[in-house]
């Protein structure tokens, strides 16, 4: 008994030890399991990078100091971009104009297999997404992403109407923000189209009160409604404040983020905020170019801010090649009289030594910048020399991040992510189609690109038509300024060009049965 009082003394004690012991486990264990989830989300948000997807407006090959060494316009922010990561030298927009190519890049898929044989939509055109086509933007928002656009979106909307007339004081029921984005803050079509309004997630930030009056080149525009808050100048800084304000909001929540970024520039109207005014000495033109490398750095920088910028892919690319033409040497041009829409040669080569204009089936129409920047990811200053075309973007996305695409989807798509790693093809890309604003059709498929048709199909002359002949073939490697057609040469390479361009365009799918 004299034993059993001392450890009777004891238990409380005992007892008292016995409870911190467990409660220190049952800490430890919740915070272990907290780390692990923190650490497995971490882990997670790594593997599944920011998207950030630019498309300039009527940029040219020639545009980017880093693609043409011989230019005068400073670049510096994308010429950053190409020093941190990988240039395409071979890449092309899958229409040479705008509207088709958005398509293309949203899509996935060819325009031409849509209502939409040529040309492109004004600011009031009717929808042209299908409502069953499931987008990019869609596919990522089921993959978990935040998926946002800001700027041109120049695919159609649902606008109100009463009777025959628009009405502005309603929400459009059809555009981004019903085809997968989260967040949008667009304007319609082309900035020389109205009406001239911003419309965020569907509804008109401003009632358009103003008419705004036609103008002529370089400050081009149409008539039309336009709103208060809308001025030509400040739409770039805009759309950089939005596009910041976009990503600083999606790096505060758990999702990674997908930001289609299609800017207005330097499509027309040229007209340059007064801050780049006369930055260079080759007129308004190329003051806008210099204006749109400076909205690049700001979005960069918007992401460096927000410490998203080592874990975002960036792409920058452009919808088609310049509007400027290069003219004769004896020719008056954009230095000497800013109405004048070209350059002598000496002075600046907006799509480089590329053949033709935007609109053209040639290559100066749809052969662009493609700039690609992911930290880590990317050797710093490589570059790929392979056919690519912008509507391999969606697959490239789901590569990315390992998600299947639905069958039927992005048919005219392939991931570019085994050239992102320096190696070739994982799956050997078909030709790519090019196309012209008039419905020219073009395939290229390695050295050799056949026209199937008897011109430009755009604006050089002669526009010829599709599908009449004499066709015309070049061999790209030893003529990429496509000055000798050497079809005569080589008639079974263009018989099986053709047949090959007649057999993606008329099966629905770049993928063969």
């Amino acid at each position: 008994m004299s034993l059993l009082k001392p450890l009777a003394s004891l238990s409380p004690i005992l007892m008292n030890a016995m409870f911190l012991r467990r409660s220190l486990v049952v800490v430890l264990c919740i915070v272990t399991i907290g780390l692990f989830h923190k650490t497995t989300n971490a882990a997670a948000k790594d593997d599944r990078p920011n998207l950030l997807f630019i498309l300039a407006d009527d940029m040219g090959y020639g545009d980017v100091q880093a693609l043409n060494p011989e230019s005068k316009i400073p670049t510096p922010h994308l010429d950053g971009l190409a020093a941190a990561g990988m240039t395409f030298t071979d890449a092309h927009t899958p229409s040479a104009v705008c509207t088709p190519t958005r398509y293309g890049v949203v899509t996935g898929r060819y325009c031409w297999r849509t209502r939409l044989k040529s040309g492109v939509l004004n600011g009031y055109g009717e929808p042209l997404i299908e409502d069953d086509r499931t987008t990019v933007a869609e596919f990522l928002k089921e993959q978990g992403y935040r998926t946002g656009i800001v700027g041109k979106w120049h695919l159609g909307l649902g606008f109100a109407k009463k009777g025959k007339e628009f009405d502005f004081s309603q929400p459009v029921d059809n555009g981004p923000h019903t085809h997968g984005f989260d967040y949008s803050y667009i304007i319609p079509a082309s900035l020389d189209f109205p009406p001239y309004v911003y419309i965020r997630d569907g509804e008109l930030t401003e009632f358009p009160s103003i008419e705004q009056a036609a103008q002529k080149f370089p400050a081009f525009l149409r008539k039309g409604e336009r709103s208060p808050d809308l001025t030509m100048e400040n739409v770039l800084d805009d759309l950089a404040a939005q596009a910041g304000d976009f990503i600083a909001e999606s790096t505060k929540g758990d999702k990674p983020f997908f930001l289609y970024l299609p800017l207005t520039a330097p499509h027309k109207p040229v007209i340059p905020h007064p801050r780049y005014q006369e930055k260079t000495s080759l007129g308004p033109y190329a003051d806008f170019v210099a204006q749109v490398d400076a909205t690049v750095g700001a979005v960069l920088e918007s992401l460096e801010e927000a410490g998203a910028a080592e874990n975002t892919l960036v792409i920058y690319t452009s919808d088609n090649g310049s509007f400027m033409y290069r003219l004769g040497d004896d020719a008056k041009d954009h230095t000497d009289d800013i109405s004048v829409q070209g350059y002598r040669a000496e002075k600046h080569t907006a799509n480089a030594i590329y053949r033709g204009t935007k609109a053209d089936v040639w290559e100066a129409g749809h052969r662009v910048p493609f700039l690609v920047r992911w930290p880590k990811k990317i050797e710093a200053g490589s570059q790929c020399a392979k056919t690519v075309c912008l509507t391999d973007f969606f697959a490239t996305a789901a590569d990315i991040i390992a998600a299947e695409i639905p069958e039927g989807t992005a048919p005219d798509s392939f991931s570019l992510l085994s050239l992102f790693q320096g190696q070739g093809w994982q799956e050997q890309r078909p030709p790519v189609i090019h196309h012209s604003v008039a419905g020219m059709f073009a395939i290229r498929d390695g050295k050799w690109k056949l026209v199937l048709g008897n011109g430009s199909g755009g604006r050089e002359k002669p526009r010829g038509k599709p599908f009449e002949k004499p066709y015309a073939l070049f061999d790209m490697e030893q003529d990429p300024e496509e000055q000798h057609n050497v079809i005569d040469q080589h008639p079974q390479v263009a018989k099986r060009l053709e047949e090959k361009c007649l057999q993606i365009r008329d099966s629905g799918t770049s993928r063969g049965k």
